[in-house]
């Protein structure tokens, strides 16, 4: 009968697979890949912050993609590249960035028309590319981040509290978050919005 070892969370070792593309060797397990990532995305939005930023600089593709670069490129290789596999999460890889231009288009005309209001519009665009799942990992944050830029940056709206705790982790909010998304899915956007803002 083999050992079987019990880790503290944040302690679980990465396997090989997980490990490619990861620019620190030194990185043994999620916690410590997590702490590098958190501090990455930190410098990411310290990045945003500092930038006046409107729509139509904010909704391109090369935004999107740097954003994405800015906010993992410390940790990954891959960093702001669109996936080059398919998983079971997404669109398929090759239809990516026409996808993503189509997003990015319709919410350039829902601003243009104001056919949402501002959270509708950013909450929207958060789940519809998320669903697109462009990047290999980390599409949720990157998701959330886009959405706080756009309510932010284009509407001077504070940024959302999108629940005020970790979603990485399992627990109570992450599954209420799980529930908006999959009400979302159904093309119902009010109880993402209100976690969102919750």
């Amino acid at each position: 009968m083999g050992l079987e070892l019990e880790y503290i969370n944040g302690q679980t070792p990465l396997d090989e697979d997980e490990k490619k593309g990861l620019l620190i060797p030194t990185i043994a397990n999620r916690g410590e890949l997590d702490e590098f990532e958190q501090q990455n995305i930190e410098e990411a939005i310290q990045w945003v912050l500092t930038r006046p930023l409107k729509a139509n600089k904010i909704l391109t593709e090369k935004f999107v993609r740097n954003l994405h670069k800015r906010m993992y490129g410390n940790v990954w290789s891959w960093a702001g590249d669109f996936r080059k596999t398919d998983k079971n999460l997404g669109i398929n890889k090759w239809h990516i960035s026409t996808a993503l231009k189509a997003l990015l288009d319709d919410t350039l005309f829902w601003i243009e028309h104001e056919t949402f209001t501002p959270d509708e519009i950013a909450v929207r665009f958060k789940h519809r590319i998320v669903s697109i799942h462009c990047f290999p990992n980390g599409n949720g944050r990157h998701s959330r981040l886009m959405a706080d830029i756009i309510v932010n940056k284009i509407y001077k709206l504070p940024v959302f509290s999108w629940g005020a705790d970790n979603l990485v982790k399992k627990g109570d909010t992450r599954s209420e978050y799980l529930n908006a998304i999959k009400t979302a899915d159904e093309t119902i956007y009010e109880p993402l919005i209100c976690f969102a803002r919750s």
